[in-house]
């Protein structure tokens, strides 16, 4: 009986194997259990569609991942804040506020993607931005106090 993986199998193969099994495992166990299906002409070809669909997605993902970083890091971003007498600020610039001022530029980018050191003075940050697929995107975030 030949079967396609639809997930590994530990000493049988990897996702979307195909491979030859005795009948009771491959029935009994292996489609049963949902590691695999009976690796049919129709269900090969859906495989390939499937493969091919989410290779063209990944593909654009990046694509747009890379423009957002091309954008951003043309962007100079200002944040206006309250300091006290010693020059420090009350407090400390937040991911929540570089969020909403990325908003406010037209860009949507979650808080939890914001990577940067504690912003406790004004003056000038890079800040870097992980977008998924491994591109990261740099832009300079200018405190001022008021």
């Amino acid at each position: 009986m030949r079967v396609l993986l639809i997930k590994d199998v530990k000493g049988l193969g990897k996702i979307g194997e195909v491979k030859e099994v005795k009948d009771g495992y491959g029935n009994n166990f292996l489609v049963a259990k949902g590691y695999a299906k009976v690796a049919t002409d129709a269900v090969l070809r859906q495989w390939q569609a499937s493969k091919k669909a989410k290779a063209e997605s990944n593909a654009y993902e990046v694509a747009q991942a890379k423009s957002l970083a091309d954008d951003l890091a043309k962007i100079k971003l200002e944040i206006s804040v309250k300091i006290g007498a010693n020059g420090a600020l009350f407090g400390s610039v937040t991911k929540d506020e570089i969020a909403k001022a990325l908003k406010d530029k037209g860009f949507e980018i979650d808080k939890k993607c914001l990577e940067f050191d504690s912003i406790k003075t004004p003056g000038e940050y890079e800040i870097h931005a992980k977008l998924g697929h491994q591109i990261t995107a740099k832009f300079t975030l200018s405190v001022k106090g008021e």
